[in-house]
C-alpha cells in the first residue's frame, strides 16, 4: 500500500547478512553448508547466532547459541541462494536506495539522520552488515518483480474483481495482524524451527517490540514492514493461524502455529468491523526541499544541513496552508505541496501517523529528513467519515503486494529444490 512516507520498522538493533560467498579457505574453520559451490562456515554460524541474541536482548550464552544455530544455519542457506539469483539476473541496487531505506528506518522509529549507524556501532554491530542486508532484500524484490513481468500489473478486471470480493466484506469483522514466518527446511528441520520459534517468542513476552523482531527474524514479505499484514478476514489467513486469531485478545501473541512451510507467530493488534467505522481524512500541505548532494552513509553533511536549516527559516513565518503552498513553489514544486486526502489510519511509518494525529490544524512540524531532502509538513483540516473502499490505486497495490509474496515463496521453494546443498 502506497503511503505518505513508508518506513521499514526496523531499529538499531537490526542484524544483518554477513558475505555470502566465502572461500573455505578464508576463515580457519569447519564448513556449516556449502550452497552450489558457496561456503557457510561454523564461523559465518557462531557470528551471525551471536549478532541475533546479542540485538534482541538474549545473553548470548552457549546454550542459546547452541539453540540458534540451527535455524541461523538456515536463514544463511536461503539468503545465499536469493544472493545468486540476484546476481544470475545481473541486479543492482542503486547505493541512492540504500541510503533512502536507511532514512525510512530512521524516520519510523525516531531516529536522527545518522543515528541507525550510532546505535548499531555502539552495539558492536558494523554498519556495512545492515547495508549488506538492505540490498540483499531490495535486489531480492527486483529480482521479482523481473520474473512476474508484465503481469504482475493488475488488469481492470482484476480491479473490479477486488472491489466486488471488497464490497462483499462491508460488514464483517477484520483482524489486524502482525506476523513472523519461521521457515522449516528438510524433512528434519521441524524441531530446530519450532524450538527457535518459541525462543523468538519468549523474547516477545518479556517486551521485545514486535516489528524489530519481526524484521531481524521473519522471512515473510512483511519483514521490512515489523511483520504488519493489516486488516485481515479470517478467510484470508491460514486455517490454522485463523482458529488462534479468533479467540485471541488483543494484544496477545501465539505461540508457534504449523503452516505449509514453517511456523507462523502472530499478534492481533486490533478488531474492526469493515465499513461501519468512521476514519479521519487529513488535508495537509508539505513543503519539500532537494539536497544538492543526497545523504550519504546517514551522515548530514554541511551542504544538506544548510538546506534544512533554509527551510526551517523559511517555514517559521508560515500560518496557513497558502503559506505553505507559497514556499513549496519556492523550492521548485519539486513534490506537490497537496499530495491530496490522507487517511490518517493507513498512514506509516507510526511515528509519522502520531506526528500528524497530533500536529494540530495550522502548526508546522518538525523537519521530516530523508535522503534526498527535507520536508514540513502543516494539516489544513480534519475530518471523520464513514469508511469507504480504497482508491484505485491503493487496490492495485493491494493486489502487486500479494503477487509479489506469493512469487517469493515459489521462487525460494525453486531455488531450493534446484541447489545443491550439504550441510
Amino acid at each position: 500500500m502506497k503511503h505518505l512516507l513508508r518506513a521499514a520498522a526496523l531499529v538499531a538493533a537490526l542484524s544483518a547478512a554477513p558475505a555470502l560467498a566465502q572461500s573455505a579457505n578464508d576463515y580457519n574453520a569447519t564448513i556449516a553448508a556449502v550452497v552450489n559451490g558457496q561456503v557457510i562456515s561454523n564461523q559465518d554460524v557462531a557470528a551471525r547466532a551471536r549478532l541475533l541474541a546479542l540485538s534482541t536482548g538474549m545473553q548470548p550464552t552457549p546454550d542459546v547459541l547452541a539453540r540458534l544455530e540451527p535455524q541461523v544455519t538456515t536463514m544463511l542457506i536461503d539468503e545465499t541462494l536469493k544472493m545468486q539469483e540476484i546476481n544470475k539476473l545481473g541486479v543492482t541496487v542503486a547505493m541512492s536506495d540504500i541510503t533512502g531505506a536507511i532514512a525510512r528506518i530512521e524516520q519510523g522509529n525516531s531516529l536522527p539522520p545518522g543515528g541507525l549507524r550510532m546505535k548499531l556501532e555502539a552495539a558492536g554491530v558494523p554498519f556495512d552488515t545492515l547495508i549488506a542486508q538492505i540490498r540483499t532484500e531490495l535486489g531480492w524484490q527486483t529480482v521479482l518483480h523481473q520474473v512476474l513481468g508484465p503481469g504482475l500489473q493488475p488488469t481492470q478486471g482484476d480491479l473490479n474483481a477486488e472491489k466486488a470480493a471488497l464490497k462483499a466484506e462491508i460488514g464483517s469483522t477484520q483482524y489486524h495482524i502482525a506476523e513472523i514466518f519461521v521457515p522449516v527446511s528438510g524433512p528434519n528441520g521441524d524441531a530446530a524451527a519450532r524450538t527457535f520459534a518459541s525462543s523468538v517468542i519468549a523474547r516477545l513476552r518479556t517486551g521485545a517490540p514486535f516489528p524489530v523482531i519481526a524484521a531481524q527474524f521473519s522471512q515473510a514479505q512483511t519483514a521490512l514492514q515489523g511483520g504488519d499484514m493489516g486488516y485481515v478476514a479470517l478467510g484470508a489467513l491460514d486455517p490454522a493461524v485463523a482458529q488462534v486469531v479468533a479467540t485471541m485478545p488483543v494484544g496477545a501473541i501465539s505461540n508457534p502455529v504449523r503452516v505449509p512451510g514453517g511456523y507462523d507467530i502472530v499478534q492481533l493488534q486490533g478488531i474492526h468491523n469493515v465499513g461501519t467505522e468512521k476514519q479521519t481524512i487529513l488535508s495537509i500541505r508539505q513543503v519539500f526541499a532537494q539536497y544538492p548532494q543526497p545523504i550519504t552513509d546517514g551522515q548530514v553533511g554541511p551542504v544538506q544541513a544548510a538546506v534544512i536549516n533554509k527551510v526551517m527559516q523559511a517555514v517559521h513565518g508560515a500560518h496557513s496552508c497558502a503559506d505553505m503552498e507559497a514556499l513549496n513553489a519556492t523550492f521548485g514544486n519539486v513534490r506537490p505541496a497537496d499530495p491530496g486526502p490522507v487517511n490518517l489510519a493507513t498512514v506509516t511509518p507510526p511515528a509519522f501517523q502520531t506526528l500528524l494525529g497530533n500536529l494540530a490544524v495550522g502548526q508546522v512540524s518538525e523537519p521530516l529528513v530523508a535522503s534526498d531532502g527535507v520536508s514540513v509538513v502543516m494539516v489544513c483540516s480534519r475530518q471523520s467519515q464513514a469508511a469507504s473502499l480504497p482508491s484505485d490505486d491503493a487496490i492495485a497495490q493491494m493486489i502487486v503486494e500479494h503477487r509479489v509474496e506469493l512469487e517469493s515463496q515459489q521462487l525460494l521453494e525453486v531455488l531450493q529444490h534446484r541447489a545443491v546443498i550439504t550441510r
